[in-house]
């Protein structure tokens, strides 16, 4: 490797560190704000919010590898064109290709980093997160449970008691639950007692009645002892399919006609969101000079464009496959079709120069 493509690559490695910890920051945020929302009340420690930000971590790199990079290179060569460093480096008999030869580098490396964070931490990461908020929720949720306030720590369940003579007694219990959107149930108890289970949390009821009503029926059952089991989750309790592996995504498409087009849809984007390293290695470069010297600022702006036209086709690509408009492979890699042509061709048009 030449001495000036090592300088390039450091600073190039310099500045995508900088880049993922801005975007994972960003990106985090809005995530945790809506975990926070599912967690208030409940009491988690340092300990437990630094496991969540850690699982955290594969689904948003998956997002952020390949736009850091795309912002390391506009911001580098952006650099570079500024002081007029480009000039002098064509001027000496380098070609383009040749100046953007560290770009290659780095885009293969994004690209085996984030092709392991979309095939196997990601997935790992989901199942661990969900794991993780169920524990905080199923050992302290029921702390949260306070006489006369309603609780609404379980999602689609609302808890209403009236007396707490012990932390895990209850006497005056009124409970709403719409888990079933299609059946919903009201819950009405003169006592019960909080039981602790293994991945879920039970209230052993006695003394009350079950009011259910599904479409134009009305059930009224009265009982002595009830065990009402909860499965406190971020999500429903089945397994979402950012948290299957690809060849789980294969398996479930096969086994699940009806769904198969969700499950090509998500195993494409498995593949393809890292691919974009791939055409950042052509369009970065590029893009740096056709912005000129508009600095950082520029760079940054521009990036961000980019990306935003790239998750706009992304979406209405996947958007047509599932109403049936387009075939699935159409609809997954038409957004990544387009930029790749698109980068090929302006790469072309500034080599030429």
């Amino acid at each position: 490797m030449l001495l000036i493509h090592r300088s390039i690559l450091k600073e190039l490695t310099s500045s995508l560190l900088l880049s993922i910890l801005f975007l994972n920051f960003t990106l985090m945020m809005e995530k945790l704000l809506r975990l926070s929302r599912v967690l208030s009340g409940v009491g988690t420690s340092v300990a437990d919010i630094a496991k969540i930000i850690l699982y955290l971590q594969p689904q948003i790199l998956i997002l952020t590898i390949p736009m850091a990079m795309l912002l390391s290179v506009l911001l580098t060569y952006g650099r570079m064109n500024t002081d007029n460093e480009m000039i002098v480096l064509r001027g000496s008999g380098m070609s383009f290709r040749g100046i953007s030869t560290p770009v290659v580098y780095l885009g293969i490396a994004c690209f085996v980093l984030s092709l392991a964070m979309s095939f196997y931490f990601s997935p790992k990461g989901s199942v661990l997160l969900r794991g993780k908020v169920s524990e905080i929720l199923t050992t302290r949720a029921p702390m949260t449970i306070e006489e006369g306030i309603f609780n609404t720590a379980f999602k689609d369940i609302i808890i209403l008691v009236k007396e707490k003579p012990a932390p895990d007694r209850l006497s005056g219990i009124f409970i709403v639950d719409e888990r079933k959107k299609e059946e919903h149930k009201v819950i009405v108890a003169k006592e019960g007692r909080i039981v602790p289970e293994q991945e879920s949390l039970a209230f052993s009821l006695s003394s009350g009645h079950i009011y259910i009503t599904k479409k134009d029926i009305f059930t009224d059952i009265s009982f002595g002892k009830y065990h009402f089991k909860l499965n406190p989750s971020v999500e429903s309790a089945e397994k979402k399919n950012s948290e299957l592996t690809p060849m789980e995504l294969l398996v479930a498409s096969k086994k699940f006609p009806e769904k198969r087009v969700q499950f090509f849809l998500e195993f494409y984007r498995r593949l393809s969101m890292p691919a974009i390293c791939l055409i950042i290695i052509l369009l970065g470069p590029s893009l740096s000079l056709m912005a000129g010297k508009s600095g950082r600022l520029g760079g940054l702006t521009v990036g961000l464009s980019v990306f935003a036209v790239y998750y706009t086709l992304l979406l209405y690509g996947e958007n047509l496959a599932r109403s049936g408009q387009i075939p699935h492979l159409a609809g997954a890699w038409m957004a990544f079709a387009v930029l790749g042509l698109f980068s090929l061709l302006i790469f072309e048009r500034v080599n030429k120069k």
